[in-house]
């Protein structure tokens, strides 16, 4: 007899409750889904990028109870009870995010690929320290990799986010 709770190979699933975006949502998932699949493919949240699955690039981070997190090194049932904010909750009323802006302004992107990732790390990193210096800047997205800007165009860019938001 299978008591509640235990887990038969690729049969048992797990409820989950998590706000994301804004918005409640409940789920099933198998024990060993990430988040990031889980971001993408049960609630076709699309922005969320996979780039490597071993936390080198960063194209997947999203911000998890008010913190910075790469989502293909948790998995969905670890997002039980939390709060999620993905690159689709940055735009509000057809309103770019004034990091979204900064970067389209500052040429902050040339693929896109990093792009919501690197947002997402810089939205947080901003709340945390609105006043950033240019190597506080660099240190902030040390843990997102981009294979084609050089860099210097990110950083012009949350410049310029930080001095609309408010900061230096």
């Amino acid at each position: 007899m299978m008591q509640e709770g235990s887990i038969t190979r690729g049969t048992h699933r797990i409820k989950i409750h998590a706000r994301i975006n804004g918005k409640t949502v409940e789920e099933e998932v198998e024990p060993r889904m990430l988040l990031v699949h889980f971001i993408r493919e049960k609630l076709g949240l699309t922005g969320t990028h996979i780039g490597c699955d071993t936390s080198n690039c960063g194209a997947c981070t999203v911000i998890y109870n008010g913190k910075s997190v790469k989502s293909c090194t948790m998995l969905a049932v670890q997002a039980d009870e939390s709060e999620i904010e993905t690159i689709e909750s940055l735009e509000k009323d057809g309103h770019l995010n004034p990091v979204q802006e900064a970067f389209r302004e500052n040429h902050g992107l040339q693929c896109g690929f990093c792009t919501p990732g690197m947002i997402m790390e810089i939205a947080w990193f901003l709340r945390e320290n609105p006043h950033p210096n240019e190597d506080q800047i660099r240190w902030g997205i040390s843990g997102n990799m981009c294979r084609c800007t050089g860099y210097q165009n990110i950083v012009e860019s949350v410049k310029a986010a930080s001095e609309t938001m408010g900061g230096e």
